[in-house]
């Protein structure tokens, strides 16, 4: 899925004046810069800190792929309507303006309290999308039998608004009566043959009852005894009997019913997921950047120490400028390349903390954001 604006979230020592050289040199000053705003934290020990990286980049990753399940559900039922949208604000406009929940996101709570509270509130609106998505589309699959039954050809379609009861033999001990849906290519072989399929079928007993473009159907009536046998009979001379239909008033009103249940249950659970997704989609993406700030942090402080001293930026790349999305990146590293020291350009792992909790390392703390 791709998406419609990819950011990097950067951290660099406020010792560096880099804010600079961001606006005016980044992609020769093509880039749009916002600060980013992240408040202190109760810390803890570094150790601490550790285990909190490994889980916040585990729930960065659960959380991003969350989101594009939601984006694709609401692309899918949605025919048109803006859903991208975070606590009133164009998503955009939000993760620009970012600004600590400090009443939803107590700062006196620890960050594997605050972690815990963020993650465990993504993962349940998570988990009731997909019930609601699976519920949906359950329905869904009940409306589209329901319209086959209706709107298909003779050989599948519901039959009760074209039968009628003098069309069949009813309350008798000996004798029954098929229905069969016979292909129009078929109908002089069914005409000639179908009295001799089986013993005791009623001479001139077919009855067009109906047609289609592709199918006439007939009514035959026969002796119970032979009626698989003429099932069975039928089908070898690829004729479709209708052994889904047996002639009952209470089935049909049950039938006539079906078709405007499926509809009326597929739309009103479709209606409850869109509502839910499009909420999911606002507070999944608050609880990931919440998650994006934490993660920043901690990182930041494992890279450059304490006490925290950092500047947070936010670089946007638009889809049109997301060509220079990997070149501004390397731009990056060979300006600022140094604060990972002489071991960075040769491939050691300078940071004890950093090599334990990220494979990927970089010289500063950088992150991806990409909104789909």
């Amino acid at each position: 899925m791709e998406p419609i604006c990819k950011y990097f979230l950067l951290s660099l020592p406020e010792s560096i004046d880099s804010k600079d050289w961001l606006k005016q040199s980044l992609n020769n000053g093509d880039c749009q810069l916002n600060d980013f705003k992240i408040p202190e934290f109760q810390i803890g020990t570094l150790d601490s800190l550790v285990q909190e990286s490994e889980e916040l980049s585990k729930i960065d990753v659960q959380l991003q792929t969350s989101i594009s399940k939601i984006v694709d559900i609401l692309n899918n039922v949605l025919e048109n309507g803006s859903f991208r949208t975070v606590n009133s604000k164009n998503v955009l406009d939000y993760v620009e303006t970012f600004n600590w929940n400090s009443s939803k996101y107590r700062l006196d709570k620890s960050i594997k309290s605050l972690v815990e509270i963020i993650s465990n509130e993504a993962i349940n609106l998570d988990s009731d999308v997909r019930t609601s998505y699976s519920n949906y589309q359950t329905a869904k699959s009940n409306f589209l039998a329901a319209d086959r039954k209706r709107n298909g050809d003779l050989s599948i379609k519901s039959l009760h608004d074209i039968v009628k009861p003098e069309d069949f033999i009813l309350d008798s001990e000996n004798l029954t009566t098929i229905l069969i849906a016979v292909p129009k290519n078929m109908n002089d072989d069914f005409k000639k043959s179908y009295e001799t399929l089986t013993p005791f079928v009623i001479p001139r007993s077919a009855k067009l009852i109906s047609f289609d473009q592709e199918y006439n159907l007939y009514s035959v009536s026969l002796f119970k005894k032979y009626e698989q046998d003429f099932i069975n009979g039928s089908r070898e001379k690829k004729w479709q009997p209708r052994i889904d239909f047996t002639y009952n008033e209470e089935k049909l009103n049950e039938m006539r019913k079906e078709f405007d249940l499926t509809k009326t249950n597929e739309q009103k659970l479709k209606n409850e997921l869109i509502r839910l997704a499009k909420t999911a989609y606002s507070e999944i993406l608050n609880n990931w950047i919440h998650i994006k700030a934490i993660r920043t942090y901690v990182e930041s402080i494992l890279r450059y120490g304490l006490p925290p001293q950092f500047n947070c930026f936010l670089i946007k790349f638009n889809k049109q400028n997301f060509k220079n999305f990997d070149k501004s990146k390397t731009e990056l590293i060979k300006k600022f390349g140094y604060l990972g020291g002489d071991g960075f350009e040769n491939g050691s792992n300078l940071n004890e903390y950093a090599s334990l909790v990220d494979p990927d390392f970089e010289p500063f703390v950088i992150y991806n954001i990409e909104i789909v």
